[in-house]
């Protein structure tokens, strides 16, 4: 399958992330998007609240003007960190009162919200979810469909 480097870049600081434990669905830093963002906060000034869909004056500029940060438009950006929240168990979009749902420090937690940040990302660039294994296990007349191949 051929990904684009954006892609690439993306899955590969949220695996880093994962591994170190450094994903945190409450800081704009260590959040999906701000771990894509190489742990700035910067793109908070795009959206009107963490979770949020909806971009700010600032957001819309620089969604006018065909800005990318590291590949993705604002509206991308924001996107994808409404479905690491969602996948985290979070209400949207995220409050100063919000209660915690979830134990943040959850590596099952922390999993499913990068699965679902994931699969958009796969999404927004037209390629199947990377994360889907199911057509390893589909099969016909008691045989697989598919092969497993392993790259080392």
């Amino acid at each position: 399958m051929n990904t684009s480097p954006r892609l690439e870049n993306a899955i590969s600081k949220l695996y880093t992330a994962f591994h170190s434990g450094s994903l945190n669905p409450e800081c704009c830093k260590s959040c999906a998007v701000g771990n894509i963002l190489d742990n700035t906060d910067t793109w908070k000034h795009l959206t009107e609240g963490h979770g949020s869909l909806k971009l700010t004056y600032v957001g819309k500029v620089n969604e006018a003007l065909g800005r990318k940060i590291n590949g993705y438009t604002p509206a991308e950006l924001l996107q994808i960190e409404a479905a690491f929240l969602g996948g985290c168990g979070y209400s949207l979009p995220l409050s100063h009162k919000t209660n915690r749902l979830v134990d943040r420090n959850s590596r099952e937690v922390m999993f499913n919200g990068m699965c679902e940040a994931v699969a958009v990302l796969c999404k927004l660039d037209g390629v199947s979810n990377v994360m889907d294994y199911s057509k390893l296990f589909e099969f016909e007349n008691n045989q697989p469909v598919n092969e497993l191949v392993y790259t080392y």
